[in-house]
């Protein structure tokens, strides 16, 4: 049988109900479910994320994506005294920001909008471009400044206000780069105790960043795949970090992603069988029949119908056993989207 090589929007659609999209974490970090796929025996196994280590062999080089979400949803008022909701989605510099709002279609070029929880800030209004906007703060827009003004911009299918809870849980427990408007949700279901684990079972770990943008939920519109531009983020892979992944290749260790954003940051600097080492800006758009060369493994989370992130792990995985995965999981009941279950490809 002949391989599907031309794939549409369409393709990508699996029936998912809205019960299932997870709006609240799991109790515990570890207590998430895990969807395991081998792709050598072609094989499904259910597990439990605390048992994530019994699937890594010694040698393995586990990558995560140390970057830290920043309370990016602003709740503002105009000066007519209207309310609005901004979420800041790229930072252009300290004073400068890319935005998107519920009220974007209304504001006009030049006007000042204020933070509800401090008057004395401002943003005015610079420009304009399809659904963002662009704005200037009368102060620079430090963490500290947002933990005050701002809260965690949960996703837009999380149907609810924020609680105390996903200040602490829509965030690794090793972030440390501050700067995303969206959580490398792959590493949500880590602990302490999992990632002293992997240490233990002889497994190594390294760090790079990306700073995930509001991009990240953005849909394609087009059933063309090839007409969809992907949004672009900025990522860091270091010298040392870029060794020891190329060092790990050479000697015939696995490589395993924790989540399609550090994914995208090792495929895009992948030259020549090596990973190059830099600061960088990437808008790789990875669907099938596109096939993943920079990594052996992949943890991630079970992502939207029609998204770029499906598309992602249908090209590493193989689409006809991803989308089977995918009716498997509905079956069996896990939990959907950034606070749901999680999946490990091998």
């Amino acid at each position: 049988m002949e391989k599907k090589v031309n794939f549409t929007l369409e393709d990508f659609f699996y029936d998912l109900p809205e019960e299932l999209i997870a709006q609240f974490p799991a109790q515990q970090r570890d207590n998430s479910r895990l969807f395991v796929i081998d792709r050598k025996s072609d094989t499904f196994l259910h597990s439990y994320f605390k048992n994530i280590t019994d699937f890594l062999k010694e040698g393995d080089l586990l990558v995560f994506n140390n970057v830290r979400v920043i309370n990016a949803r602003i709740y503002c008022k105009r000066q007519s005294g209207g309310k609005l909701e901004i979420v800041l989605t790229d930072k252009i510099d300290d004073y400068h920001w890319k935005i998107i709002s519920n009220r974007t279609k209304r504001l006009a070029g030049g006007e000042i909008i204020h933070p509800l929880k401090n008057d004395s800030l401002f943003f005015k209004i610079m420009d304009k471009e399809e659904e963002f906007l662009f704005i200037e703060s009368n102060v620079p827009l430090t963490e500290e400044l947002l933990r005050e003004i701002g809260e965690v911009p949960l996703p837009p299918y999380i149907h609810r206000e924020n609680v105390e809870v996903d200040f602490e849980r829509y965030q690794t427990v090793y972030a440390s780069v501050p700067g995303a408007v969206a959580a490398p949700t792959a590493g949500l279901h880590f602990t302490p105790e999992i990632l002293d684990n992997i240490s233990k079972k002889g497994c190594e770990i390294a760090f790079i960043t990306l700073f995930v943008s509001w991009g990240t939920f953005s849909p394609v519109r087009d059933n063309d795949l090839s007409k969809h531009k992907m949004h672009s983020e900025k990522f860091f892979l270091s010298d040392e970090v870029a060794s020891r992944i190329n060092s790990a290749r050479k000697s015939g260790r696995r490589i395993i992603a924790v989540g399609t954003t550090t994914l995208r940051v090792l495929e895009s600097t992948f030259f020549d069988g090596k990973n190059r080492p830099g600061n960088g800006q990437t808008d790789i758009f990875i669907y099938p029949p596109y096939k993943v060369k920079s990594v052996n493994g992949l943890i991630t989370n079970l992502h939207t119908p029609y998204s770029t992130l499906l598309m992602l792990v249908a090209s590493f995985a193989g689409y006809d056993r991803i989308m089977s995965a995918y009716k498997e999981a509905v079956k069996e009941r896990y939990r959907f989207f950034s606070y749901g279950d999680a999946m490990l490809i091998l």
